[in-house]
């Protein structure tokens, strides 16, 4: 099948728009020392009915509302979001390599569990009937809610504190080996709520429907609770030490021919393995990430390359759907939004507070880390693409949870960076976290690319 000169053309110039208003906005946003990921959503967000369909309606429909340019867009949005979770993956692996013990495991019990029991208990109290989506499964909505409550963003987070110049201190590795505890429980979760609203046993494909296992059954959730902490396990099991078995293996053709086509197919092949056992796909891409991190030779080169063509391009053009795709003006309740934001934040810092107090933070240290911890970013955005794709929640509630995890992470960042600013530490007994307004910098680089993995690593110069 090909397409005709007007399909091309169409596809191809709402492609250039696309990634001209991400990238450009995204770089005025790391200027203005704001996550990178906030400007490439308002650049999809202007191109959408927020703004270009509301001021010239018959343009925004000759660019994107045409059958090829909405399908083009879709598969460079599916795309752009499992590398986005390969990307993630290579990230946690050297996050999980080191931790802070007490604290981590303090923080993220109260700073879980109290956020995700406050969200069910809301569910439970408010009515939140106009925000189900298609699907209409209450259970698999009030465990979306109740994630979006509970979660933390490892990309934007880490993302912030190396513009802020603080990745190797002792407040980054806490904050972010909380974060990778609070994601697993997260992705197990949504996995869950994934297979309560598409019952594998209504399809012929994977083996949950060979199987004959309902999906809205206890023994579903069961099978999906242990397949998925399964699924999570490989890496544990196999550690980063199996692509380079599988790369020296004798006839690996593919691997000699191109180190990089290798490893998009070892996404690909986790991926739609995934999808086969009744794990959503992006969770095969993230054991991907994870599998193929903290490599030092070819395939540790070819995993930086497939990191920067990705957030070169399929990364930003998925932000920027995910931004095209709102309607503040159709589909935006800003009062509910205000409460839900100041419910959110209010429960998650509480939480995150006492936990930290609890295992002997000060109080100024402990109210930075839960500042921190408030950052939803792209986990918080993945979530909200991932439930609304399923039906899970409407277009509304879509919106919302996208602007609680672009403005969390604006206060999250702009919170830090003021305490540096004023030459206070984040935490009283690190010294490398009081640098003033000198230690400062914008990064260009966005979220997740390093040269190597150095999330928790001593900085040597820039981080």
């Amino acid at each position: 099948m090909s397409l005709s000169n007007s399909e091309i053309t169409h596809l191809l110039l709402a492609f250039v728009l696309l990634l001209i208003a991400a990238h450009s906005l995204g770089q005025l946003f790391v200027h203005l020392r704001q996550p990178r990921v906030a400007g490439e959503i308002l650049g999809g967000l202007l191109l959408g009915p927020t703004l270009l369909g509301l001021l010239l309606p018959e343009w925004h429909a000759t660019v994107f509302a045409g059958a090829t340019t909405k399908t083009g867009l879709a598969i460079a949005y599916e795309l752009g979001l499992l590398l986005l979770m390969y990307c993630s993956g290579a990230q946690l692996r050297s996050i999980i390599a080191r931790g802070e013990g007490k604290a981590t495991v303090g923080i993220a019990a109260l700073g879980n569990v109290v956020p995700f029991l406050a969200g069910l208990a809301f569910v439970a109290l408010y009515d939140t009937g106009r925000f189900l989506g298609p699907a209409r499964n209450r259970s698999s909505f009030a465990l979306v809610f109740a994630l979006a409550m509970a979660i933390t963003s490892i990309p934007v987070i880490s993302r912030i504190m190396a513009d802020l110049g603080i990745l190797g201190t002792r407040f980054a590795r806490i904050v972010l080996s909380v974060a990778v505890l609070e994601d697993v429980l997260v992705y197990v979760v949504l996995n869950v709520a994934l297979a309560l609203v598409v019952p594998p046993s209504t399809t012929t494909f994977g083996l949950p429907g060979m199987l004959g296992i309902d999906g809205a059954g206890v023994i579903a959730n069961g099978y999906y609770v242990v397949l998925t902490l399964t699924f999570f396990a490989l890496p544990a099991k196999f550690g980063p030490g199996l692509v380079q078995r599988l790369s020296n293996m004798p006839g690996n053709v593919l691997y000699r021919s191109s180190p990089i086509a290798f490893q998009l197919t070892m996404v690909l092949g986790l991926s739609g393995l995934a999808a086969f056992l009744g794990v959503s796909p992006i969770f095969g891409a993230l054991v991907a990430g994870i599998l193929a991190a903290d490599l030092h030779d070819d395939v540790e080169r070819a995993r930086q390359t497939i990191q920067s063509y990705s957030y070169a391009f399929f990364i930003p053009l998925y932000f920027a759907v995910v931004g095209l795709r709102l309607d503040l003006v159709r589909h935006f309740e800003p009062l509910f939004f205000a409460f839900f934001l100041l419910f959110a934040c209010s429960v998650k810092s509480v939480s995150c507070y006492a936990g930290a107090r609890m295992t002997g933070e000060t109080r100024a240290g402990a109210r930075n880390l839960a500042v921190a911890l408030n950052a939803r970013g792209g986990p918080g955005i993945v979530l909200a693409s991932v439930a609304f794709d399923a039906r899970i929640i409407d277009e509304g509630f879509y919106t919302v949870l996208i602007m609680l995890a672009l403005v969390t992470s604006v206060l999250a960042g702009s919170w830090l960076e003021a305490i540096l600013r004023r030459g206070g530490g984040l935490l009283t007994d690190d010294a490398q976290s009081r640098v003033g307004s000198a230690g400062l910098r914008a990064a260009d680089e966005p979220p997740a690319i390093q040269p190597r993995p150095v999330v928790l690593r001593e900085p040597r110069g820039k981080p």
